[in-house]
């Protein structure tokens, strides 16, 4: 980029209002921004990385596929951003709150800039879930194959999730009679 650019895109950043367009919620934009700036170079990233294998893309996803990918998106969106046994990875960016369900934790996002917006993707499975997906469309799109095995795993995970508490509930029920 040349020099001018450089100051052009620097002055716009600095005029970018920040918190002050979110009124009387404290809400990390600059953050948000920087994540969505983000999200789109992985995109870019991954479709750059596509395009010159050849590969066409489908005229629509396979329902199959779809259902698949919903499923294990839900799964690693919750394992990455509410799984005790995933805490270590949100450390740095969150503080602990208490406990969340069956082997799930609440957390808040830290505060310090910088740590806020990442914390709170971190926290969100909603918001984790975006990127998530992205990585398993561009998963499906370079190791078809391999992807489809992982989402597999996450899926039957999904499943086992599911089923544990209708075995407790029927476990409780018998222990009852």
């Amino acid at each position: 980029m040349s020099t001018s650019t450089d100051r052009r895109l620097g002055r716009r950043a600095q005029a970018f209002p920040g918190r002050s367009c979110a009124g009387r919620h404290d809400r990390p934009l600059r953050g948000c921004l920087a994540a969505m700036t983000a999200f789109g170079a992985c995109t870019a990233s991954w479709a750059t990385v596509v395009r010159p294998r050849g590969r066409p893309l489908p005229d629509r996803p396979q329902p199959w596929d779809v259902l698949l990918t919903s499923v294990a998106t839900f799964r690693l969106s919750r394992l990455i951003s509410k799984a005790s046994v995933t805490s270590p990875l949100r450390a740095p960016f969150t503080t602990y709150v208490g406990p969340q369900g069956p082997a799930e934790l609440h957390e808040e996002a830290r505060p310090e800039t910088g740590r806020d917006t990442v914390g709170e993707l971190m926290t969100c499975p909603f918001c984790m879930s975006v990127w998530v997906a992205s990585a398993l469309t561009a998963g499906q799109l370079l190791w078809p194959r391999a992807t489809r095995v992982a989402m597999g795993a996450a899926t039957a995970l999904a499943g086992a999730d599911a089923l544990q508490p209708a075995y407790g509930a029927l476990v409780s029920r018998a222990t009852d009679d």
